[in-house]
């Protein structure tokens, strides 16, 4: 028998009631791959950003900060580590 894709999904779903995506999410709840909206929010940007778009402000990362991230199916996706390791990187010491 083929694998086809179909029969392909339904393993993987059949190997945990919730299926693949909980396999893959970190300790803190958050997936190891994060969406724009996540990232947005685990970098807190409506907290500290007045910009109305915070599409803009990740555009602005990306362009202007060397973002990390990896396109899967043409969309980005941020992946925590990285994402945690530019934070490193960025990081200011002093005044």
């Amino acid at each position: 028998m083929s694998k086809t894709p179909n029969n392909f999904n339904q393993e993987i779903n059949s190997d945990s009631p919730q299926g693949l995506s909980n396999q893959i999410q970190a300790t803190n709840g958050t997936s190891e791959l994060m969406t724009e909206a996540e990232l947005i929010q685990f970098l807190r940007v409506p907290e500290v950003s007045k910009s109305k778009d915070y599409h803009n402000v990740i555009e602005n990362l990306k362009r202007m900060h060397d973002l990390p991230r990896v396109h899967i199916c043409g969309k980005p996706l941020y992946p925590l580590e990285a994402i945690k390791g530019w934070i490193k990187e960025k990081t200011v010491n002093g005044k």
